[in-house]
């Protein structure tokens, strides 16, 4: 499933998307007194990712243990909610949970976007359907990806409104860069990222992307958003040198990793039908080379 994308040991993880591998939680430079909370949200979204995307459920049943799911959410918020009020499904989960909502007065609404963009998935997948345009895509990253950051940027006390538009940026960038990476497997798993318009614009075909046919045309689609993905990215990178201490490093770690990523999309003529970018031991040096100096 695409969207918002943690890690709990390791920052630039290549494991595939749906198990939130690309976001840093609770790795070594995490603060070790918000390690709890980070853990407890990534656990949430990993097993609401595993729901509706692992195993060989319906999409429909896959819809209604994510209800089950929501409701266990909000009991969770409540102060007085004990474990008994819980489905016993997923109490590994909304124990640890309840008490991060409690400690940091997480905002529960955030939680629940990540819901919204894993059914909305479901239902697209389900319907064969593509993203309309642009703006689709991007409210669709707005509740899969920007979430999680802002859920880090509550835990470490930053509210201010620039720290959070830049934060925005950085998500959402780094969720288009998964799906670029991803489209050699996601295109024939029924999921489509490509803006339709955007096809239009630049004459690509469904049939083509549905064969995975890398023409010109493909290679200036990719191209074209690959690059306004650059230019999203690069709007938030000034949001590391307002992040405090550890986490201003995390970030920048993070946002190299995906630069690194775009970097190998273009190495590779941006044929993503035909490739899917890996990261490697001298990218990792390149990385943290990078990340020294921003």
């Amino acid at each position: 499933m695409s969207s918002a994308h943690l890690s709990t040991s390791d920052p630039l993880s290549e494991n595939r998307i749906q198990h939130y591998e690309n976001f840093p939680v609770a790795s070594w430079l995490c603060p070790p007194h918000l390690r709890p909370a980070i853990v407890a949200i990534y656990n949430f979204a990993r097993t609401a990712d595993d729901i509706a995307d692992e195993g060989s459920a319906t999409a429909q049943e896959r819809l209604d243990d994510l209800a089950t799911y929501r409701a266990d959410l909000y009991a969770a918020q409540l102060a007085d909610t004990n474990v008994k009020t819980l489905s016993n499904q997923w109490e590994s989960v909304f124990v640890p949970l309840q008490s991060a909502i409690a400690q940091f007065n997480l905002p529960v609404p955030l939680l629940n976007n990540l819901l919204s963009a894993f059914e909305q998935d479901i239902r697209k997948t389900r319907d064969h359907e593509g993203y309309v345009n642009e703006a689709e895509l991007l409210d669709y990253c707005s509740r899969s990806a920007n979430p999680v950051g802002r859920l880090l940027l509550h835990l470490y006390g930053i509210h201010d409104a620039d720290a959070l538009r830049m934060s925005d940026h950085i998500c959402t960038a780094l969720q288009l860069i998964n799906f670029w990476q991803d489209l050699s497997q996601d295109i024939p798993r029924g999921r489509f990222y490509l803006p339709l318009e955007s096809c239009a614009e630049f004459g690509v075909s469904k049939t083509d992307l549905l064969n995975l046919k890398q023409t010109p045309n493909t290679t200036n689609l990719i191209a074209s958003q690959a690059m306004n993905t650059l230019a999203t990215i690069q709007k938030g990178m000034q949001l590391v040198h307002i992040l405090p201490g550890r986490a201003g490093w995390e970030l920048r770690f993070v946002i190299q990793g995906g630069l690194r990523i775009l970097d190998k999309i273009k190495d590779l003529n941006y044929a993503m039908l035909e490739n899917r970018p890996k990261l490697n031991k001298f990218d990792f040096v390149v990385i943290a080379w990078r990340a020294l100096w921003m």
